[in-house]
Formats: C-alpha cells, sequence, structure tokens
C-alpha cells in the first residue's frame, strides 16, 4: 500500500521559522509509513527542494496567490486535486492565507484540513501608522489578514499552532487547536566549546563577544533597532560583534544603515547558511527583537545552545524553557537593551540539551506524536 501522503502547503521551501520546523518533522518521521509532498506558491528554486525530493517528497510549484483576485488560483488548483486524487490530508502552513487552498480541498471533498498558525502578529496598524515603524505595504498587507482571518474557520476540520498566542490569534480564544511544537534535534545545537573556537576563528573572531541573530531580513524582524542598540552597546565596550544569519529584500538597506551608524566593521552579514547549529556555537548572545511572532524555532535553538537571550515581550512566554531567556519592552530604549547586554554573565556556559528535552521540545518525541496523528485519520 506504500506510505500515506500527506500534502504540506507553503509559499515556498526556504529556510524560514515554519520551513525549517516541518522539515524537522519530515526528517524524524518514518517514511514508509508517512510521506510529505509540498505544494509551493514560488516559481523558482528553494532551499530544501533538493533535500525534500531526496527524501521521496514531490513538490508541486504554483505561483503566487492574489487575495484579491483569487479565481485563476481556485482554477489552478481545482485542475491539480482532479488529478492528485491521492490526499486525504491538506496541512496548509500559510496563516491567514490558508483560507484558500483549504477552500478548495473542501470542494473536493478531502477529509483533512488543517490550517496551522505560525504568526501572533500585534495590533499594530494603528501604531505603526503613526511610528512609521511599518510601510504602508506592510500595513496593507495586515489588513488584507485580518480579514482573511475571519474565512479561516469556513474551510477547516482542524487547527494547528505553534503556540496558544499564535493559535489564539489565528483561531480566536474561544476556539481549540493542537499545538505541534516546534520542536528540533536539540543533539545538534548542544554546546560545544571545541565547534565553538573552531567557528570564531573561521570568522576572524578573537576575545571579542559575539552577538547573534537568526532571521529574514523584514520588518517585522526589527533589524534597524537591532542595529540600534548594538551602536548603543559599542558606546559602552567596543569588544563586540554581531553576526546577522539570514537575508531578504532589506538586507541593502541594512547593510548602508550599519555604515550610516559607523559600525560596519562591526556586522557580519553571513547570509542564508546550512551551518546554523554550529554558528550558534560562536556567539554569546542571542538579541531578538521581534515587533510580533508565533513561537520562535530560533528562540528554542538558541536555548539549547546555552546561549543567554535577550528578546522583546511581544513573543509568547511559552518559549522559555530556561533562565537563559530574558524578554524586554520594545517601548524601552537601545541603550537600556544594551546595558542589559553588558550585565549579562556569559562566563558559565553549559550544556542545556536536557531542558529541550525536558520541555517537550525535542524533534524525536514530538515527530511520533505527529506521524500518530496523520495515521490516525482514516482514508477516503
Amino acid at each position: 500500500m506504500g506510505a500515506k501522503r500527506i500534502l504540506q502547503v507553503f509559499t515556498i521551501m526556504n529556510r524560514g521559522g515554519a520551513e525549517s520546523m516541518i522539515m524537522n518533522y519530515y526528517r524524524n518521521i518514518d517514511r514508509t509509513k508517512v510521506q510529505f509532498d509540498f505544494l509551493v506558491h514560488r516559481k523558482e528554486k528553494a532551499a530544501f527542494d533538493d533535500e525534500i525530493e531526496s527524501l521521496g517528497g514531490k513538490i508541486y510549484k504554483f505561483g503566487p496567490i492574489n487575495p484579491l483576485f483569487p479565481k485563476k488560483y481556485y482554477e489552478e488548483l481545482r485542475d491539480f486535486f482532479r488529478e492528485h486524487t491521492e490526499y486525504s490530508v491538506v496541512h496548509s502552513h500559510l496563516n491567514t492565507f490558508s483560507c484558500f487552498p483549504l477552500k478548495i480541498a473542501k470542494e473536493f471533498n478531502i477529509q483533512i484540513r488543517i490550517a496551522h498558525a505560525h504568526i501572533a502578529m500585534e495590533k499594530l496598524a494603528l501604531k505603526s501608522i503613526l511610528t512609521q515603524k511599518e510601510s504602508w505595504t506592510d500595513i496593507a498587507k495586515q489588513i488584507i489578514k485580518l480579514q482573511l482571518k475571519k474565512r479561516i474557520h469556513k474551510h477547516t476540520t482542524h487547527h494547528f499552532s505553534c503556540g496558544n498566542k499564535a493559535g489564539e490569534w489565528l483561531f480566536g480564544n474561544d476556539t481549540s487547536f493542537r499545538t505541534m511544537n516546534n520542536a528540533i534535534d536539540s543533539e545538534k545545537f548542544r554546546y560545544n566549546p571545541v565547534i565553538a573556537d573552531s567557528y570564531r576563528k573561521k570568522n576572524q573572531i578573537g576575545n571579542e563577544i559575539v552577538l547573534g541573530h537568526v532571521g529574514r531580513f523584514d520588518s517585522q524582524k526589527n533589524h534597524t533597532f537591532l542595529l540600534q542598540i548594538f551602536e548603543a552597546l559599542l558606546k559602552i565596550n567596543p569588544n563586540y560583534r554581531l553576526v546577522l544569519i539570514g537575508d531578504g529584500h532589506l538586507r541593502s538597506k541594512l547593510e548602508n544603515e550599519t555604515k550610516h551608524l559607523s559600525i560596519y566593521d562591526k556586522v557580519k552579514f553571513l547570509g542564508v547558511r546550512t551551518d546554523i547549529p554550529e554558528l550558534y556555537q560562536m556567539m554569546d548572545v542571542f538579541v531578538f527583537p521581534s515587533l510580533y511572532e508565533g513561537l520562535p524555532v530560533t528562540l528554542i535553538e538558541a536555548q539549547a545552545a546555552g546561549l543567554k537571550v535577550l528578546a522583546s515581550d511581544t513573543i509568547t512566554e511559552e518559549v522559555r524553557l530556561s533562565d537563559l531567556i530574558q524578554f524586554i519592552s520594545l517601548k524601552e530604549s537601545p541603550a537600556l537593551w544594551a546595558k542589559k547586554i553588558v550585565d549579562l554573565d556569559i562566563t558559565k556556559r553549559k550544556d542545556t540539551k536536557y531542558l529541550i528535552v525536558d520541555g517537550d521540545y525535542d524533534i524525536v518525541s514530538n515527530a511520533l506524536k505527529a506521524q500518530e496523528f496523520y495515521l490516525q485519520q482514516k482514508n477516503n
């Protein structure tokens, strides 16, 4: 009979948080019993495409969804489901945009239709307009998402979330949902001083204190504020470096901002990387001032690596698996964030893998739970 095939729906399988999370599950499920295929909404090749195909998965590439004029997309998706009758489970990770593929999945009587919440947007629209923290394009996108959110319930059979905050945002306080933890392979991230030393040498870092951040260059991640924190930090102590891992449409703007702030020589832009577990080893502090998140897997990874973490208080407390993490308000000044960093004791880094396992964020047990869920759902 073969493995049960699950259709995972994403925008594009690059190294984002949700994409990395589902790949962790994919690597660790029993693929003789459950196999993932991917329906994506970008035509270009993505970072995980080769690995997906090597694991036995299929990738179906559509164009972007136009939320104002979805008729063409609907027709393409109807053609797809007429041809592909093997799917009894569609698991969509498009947040509010999940209403589009799940609507057509419902038309075709696909039995299990999962909307998965990965983000919890703050009520930022008015604040963003007044403070200009986000562009008009970003604000318009948020307004559209708020409208689409109302349609999710019409087309779903199951609600999944990375945590309480994201689930309540997408589905509402009165709707139950299943938490699928942003689990990681904690063994890969556990602190290793030999790797730490090797990577510091590889990146020409001596005895400097390394601040790190992992995330796409997007307004949500608040990199501009991070650079302001770093500028304030160097005024207190010049013996710091900032390492930024990721890429995105704001990269060139942020590179220019480092020049404007006269901190360019102290900032390393490392781009999209496959060796992120090793890069965590060379960091001393992980700084994460996002405007909003769901339950960011990067903060689980950072704690698994034994890093001290400073994060914005917009992020759910569920991510606190240890006393390594502190939350700070974005209303506080960059100078106060910098002072908090200076005050951290980074001399006693230790192996924290057990905290991840005890907190139920290790991938081995979580992949087994997901596998059991998929297998329990009867085929049409």
